[in-house]
Parts: structure tokens; sequence; C-alpha cells
């Protein structure tokens, strides 16, 4: 049974992961950092809410890992050539964020609004990761001082909203047709 339980993990972050790097093709460039409004920061927190804090974690590496080579990132970018400019805080809340994310909303109670509520706080969390881990990274390869670094999250605030609410629904769907993926984890957890 343990191998087929590796198999299936291995099977969900791949898919996940293949859905994060697909979603390098969505992106709007915005404001003087050159960090572009994606659908990439929600998917990973999405792989977060869905698979749970160790799979999402996973999912979040091997977007990195496979980043240092692959252009995984919006514009055909490398991990490894946002790592040496001003989003390398955002990749480093890439790898983060699904694992916070996925931590909370594994914890949810089983009633239905104590689930609702639980994705909401824990994907606004792992949003909050990737803000925090950019406005550093902003702060150390653009020399922005904290202020400034924090005031340049403010354009991506309503759109990354937006996509949170959508990635939790989603979420709440998926657990609500596959009622498994959080039971089955808290009984080997």
């Amino acid at each position: 049974m343990k191998q087929k339980s590796l198999a299936t993990d291995l099977a969900y972050v791949a898919v996940f992961t293949a859905l994060v790097i697909v979603l390098a093709f969505v992106s709007i460039p915005i404001g003087t950092a050159g960090v572009p409004i994606v659908m990439q920061n929600a998917a990973l927190i999405l792989a977060g809410l869905v698979l749970g804090g160790r799979r999402g974690l996973y999912v979040g590496l091997l977007f990195l890992v496979l980043g240092l080579a692959l252009p995984v990132l919006a514009g055909g970018g490398t991990t490894l050539r946002a790592l040496a400019g001003p989003t390398a805080g955002y990749i480093i809340g890439y790898v983060l964020s699904p694992a916070i994310a996925g931590l909370i909303a594994y914890r949810a109670p089983r009633k239905k609004a104590g689930i609702a509520i639980t994705f909401i706080i824990a994907a606004f969390v792992g949003l909050a990761v990737q803000y925090i881990c950019g406005s550093f990274g902003l702060m150390v390869r653009s020399g922005l001082e904290l202020a400034p670094a924090f005031a340049a999250q403010v354009p991506f605030l309503l759109p990354d909203s937006a996509k949170i609410v959508v990635a939790i629904i989603i979420a709440l769907g998926v657990h609500a047709a596959f009622p498994d993926l959080i039971s089955r984890k808290r009984k080997t957890a």
C-alpha cells in the first residue's frame, strides 16, 4: 500500500507542477520593479490547499529545481535568473507558500463552514508569505527600503485576492468531490 501512496503522491506533485509551469504563459507586467501579475502564485497556493503541506512543498521545490534550467517563469525566465534579480524573494515564497497554506488547510475541521474558513485563512496566509518573501527580495536585490518594498505589493493586492478566491473555490470543490484527500492524510500524518 505504501508503494501506491508514493506513486499517487508523485502523480499529484507532477500534475500540479505542470499546472504551475503552464500558467507561466498568463502574465501581465506592471510596476517599476519588473514584477508581473502571474497565475503561478495562485496555482502554488492551490497546490497547498488541495495536496497539503508536504506535497505542496514538493510542488514548490520541483518547480524551483526544474526552473534552474528550464524556462518555467513568466516571460520564459528560469528560476536561476529570477534568483539573481528583483523577483528572488517571490521564488522563495513560491516554495514556502504551498507548504504553509497546505499545513493550515489540512488542519480544517470536518464541518463545511469550518473547512471554508480554514481554507480562506490558509490561502491568504500563503499569499502573505509570498508578499513578505517578495518584499525582502526587493530589499536585497533592488536596494529598496522596507516601506517601499512592501508598498510595491499594493498593485497586486486586488488581482491576487481575486485569484486566491478562485483557488479557494476550486480547492473546496476538489475536497468536496474527493473528501479522502484530507481524511486519508489525517490518518497517516
